[in-house]
């Protein structure tokens, strides 16, 4: 194969996947609660249920379906200007891992979650994230922000390029089968 052809199958990739993953934001939101939050330790940042008292950016981490607190964070980050959203993530302590395919595009892992040995239900049975390509369709961690004093937005970029801004709100949620469809309000 080419680098051409490489670089053209990588990019259909990422496009399906920005369809797919606009397509599963676009889905109606459910009653169904987010887990409990547990603030991160952070040296540079401070915990905050309050988005009114963070003149940051408040990072949420919901594992959502999966209801593991391990990766169920409520953080404020300072930030006085525009921040690649991936230097947010690291200020609150928030690991994520890519796949293999896609190593800064997409989220597979937040703090470790799912486990590559966590039998993940949904309509049609189990599965198990081995974070070598593409999530599947029906169980992946979203990314989604929300401007200060307006409704949660399906982000459009992944955590290398987007960029937040003080007084937003970023949160990784995690979505199997669609559920929760987006973030609580």
């Amino acid at each position: 194969m080419t680098l051409t052809t490489l670089r053209t199958a990588a990019a259909s990739s990422l496009a399906a996947a920005g369809l797919l993953f606009s397509l599963a934001a676009c889905s109606a939101p459910t009653a169904t609660p987010p887990s409990s939050s547990a603030p991160a330790a952070s040296a540079s940042a401070s915990a905050s249920a309050d988005n009114a008292s963070c003149t940051g950016v408040k990072v949420i981490v919901d594992s959502g379906a999966l209801k593991q607190d391990a990766a169920t964070t409520s953080v404020c980050v300072p930030a006085d200007a525009a921040t690649p959203a991936a230097k947010v993530l690291a200020e609150a302590k928030v690991k994520t891992e890519g796949t293999v395919q896609y190593p800064t595009e997409l989220v597979c892992r937040v703090n470790g979650v799912p486990a590559a040995d966590l039998e993940i239900k949904h309509k049609e049975g189990t599965y198990k994230e081995e974070c070598k390509g593409m999530p599947a369709a029906f169980a992946y961690w979203a990314i989604w922000v929300k401007p200060s004093g307006g409704a949660w937005e399906y982000a459009q970029e992944g955590l290398a390029t987007l960029q937040v801004k003080p007084g937003e709100s970023l949160e990784l949620l995690y979505s199997v089968d669609g559920e929760p469809a987006a973030p609580a309000a």
